[in-house]
């Protein structure tokens, strides 16, 4: 089993990568566990309260979950991957089954920054992309599929966005052994990915 980690800041073009490594390889190989489905649930908050929350901090993370998730697809094991909601910030009752494969592919904003995290995988990816490009799809995002407006999609980005991106996020480049720049656009680096993962599962 190969474990990857593609990390980068928000916006930047992860899930795109992701998305496109997926199509190059056979179907039913790839596992992939989001980040976003391990936030913590906070039912003890009310929706206000949650609503603030800082998601792009660590702490807001159940790294704890996620690694014994991995650990447990590494021994074969399936596991039942949370699904958490951005509308609500909470955890939906039901969960993902997700099987063993032969690539896991561990996705998001700060799983770079954890190192037991970091030491399960097999190869570590930084999508890398200009802060204003990152900013013109957060706003496109939210607005559509989180039902923000312009005016609070703006206020987080300065007040939690790009001070956690510069103090957590951009430093966790230097844990990279790849760094993908301009995201999914990069159809080079997707390629160079994608021949790297095939030929590990032809030897694994």
């Amino acid at each position: 089993m190969l474990i990857i980690g593609i990390a980068g800041g928000t916006g930047s073009g992860k899930t795109t990568v992701v998305r496109k490594i997926i199509e190059r390889l056979n179907q039913g190989e790839v596992a992939v566990l989001p980040q976003d489905s391990y936030y913590r649930d906070n039912v003890e908050l009310t929706l206000e309260e949650r609503q603030e929350i800082n998601f792009d901090h660590p702490r807001s993370i159940e790294f704890e979950l996620l690694i014994e998730h991995v650990k447990s697809l590494k021994q074969g094991e399936a596991i039942n991957q949370p699904i958490y909601s951005y509308i609500t910030c909470l955890r939906s009752d039901e969960t993902i089954k997700v099987e063993p494969k032969g690539v896991v592919i561990v996705e998001g904003l700060l799983i770079l920054t954890d190192p037991v995290l970091r030491d399960l995988m097999d190869l570590k990816v930084f999508v890398d992309c200009d802060a204003d490009d990152r900013l013109n799809r957060v706003i496109k995002r939210d607005i559509i599929e989180r039902g923000r407006s312009v005016e609070r999609v703006l206020d987080r980005y300065e007040k939690t966005v790009k001070p956690m991106h510069l103090q957590f996020i951009e430093p966790s480049k230097r844990y990279a052994d790849i760094i993908v720049p301009q995201g999914g656009d990069n159809i080079v680096a997707i390629d160079i990915l994608t021949h790297f993962i095939q030929k590990n599962l032809i030897i694994s």
